[in-house]
């Protein structure tokens, strides 16, 4: 009785959201379940090895649910988490994915974690992404993979719920989106290589699928992660515009031009 009128009562809150709040409070809540914590600890797992090999002063995470970040154990000291919606007690900046409040090319590493599947404009998302990140900087994309079982699961889902709702942007598309922004796609790998279930004592497995899945680097795990870098604009060479000066033909002296003369005679 208490559990459902727990729920009930969560029900009742999330009427009153607008969309975008009601979209971020159900993917923190996805997160806090048994499936959403099963697929956070497992992109955990693979985006850790490539955190630890990017340095720099500056990292920014968009996604959201600020509650959960895959940055905390990354090297690179001053970490960026926005809260898509404010929350009563939360420390967390509140900014919009779509409309970052930062510098451009003043970021070192930006990791996008399913900003992409749940963002009203996912191309502004990116392109802000772009923006910020200085040229040189990484990015690391996870999305949800449609072709997979996650992907095929969705078809008989209702729509409404998360991660169902998500777009499940596919990899080829995401990868023509970053070649028209000059970013150079450096790796894909693959995740999420378990099935889409939500019962716990299944669930216990999903480490040892996850190995398996990467041992044999199936491409049809339900999220892809994409590790690219922004490309440098080459520096143009100044030519000058002037012409150089032609070398005068030497001209010789009137004195030794007649002395010439007196000689041949």
């Amino acid at each position: 009785m208490n559990l459902l009128s727990k729920h009930e009562t969560r029900r009742r809150l999330l009427r009153g959201m607008a969309n975008a709040d009601l979209l971020a409070s159900q993917v923190a809540y996805w997160f806090r379940t048994a499936q959403g914590e099963a697929v956070l600890n497992a992109e955990k797992e693979a985006v850790q090895p490539m955190l630890e090999k990017l340095f720099g002063y500056h990292i920014l995470q968009l996604g959201f649910s600020a509650e959960h970040s895959l940055v905390e154990q990354s090297p690179v000291g001053h970490k960026i988490v926005f809260s898509p919606n404010y929350r009563q007690g939360s420390s967390r900046p509140v900014a919009s994915n779509e409309e970052l409040p930062l510098g451009t090319d003043s970021v070192d590493v930006v990791v996008i974690h399913h900003a992409l599947d749940f963002a009203t404009n996912s191309h502004r998302v990116l392109r802000e992404a772009t923006r910020v990140l200085r040229p040189g900087g990484h990015m690391i994309i996870i999305g949800f993979n449609p072709y997979s079982f996650w992907g095929f699961w969705k078809i008989f889902k209702r729509k409404k719920n998360i991660p169902w709702r998500g777009r499940f942007i596919s990899k080829g598309r995401v990868t023509d989106w970053l070649k028209l922004l000059d970013l150079h796609i450096d790796s894909v790998l693959y995740g999420l290589h378990f099935m889409p279930l939500k019962m716990s004592r299944l669930l216990r497995h999903a480490t040892k699928l996850e190995k398996f899945g990467s041992n044999i680097r199936s491409p049809f795990g339900g999220a892809y992660y994409i590790h690219c870098i922004k490309q440098v604009a080459p520096l143009t060479p100044i030519v000058p515009r002037w012409r150089p000066l032609r070398p005068r033909s030497s001209v010789m002296p009137a004195t030794e031009n007649v002395r010439a003369k007196i000689k041949l005679h």
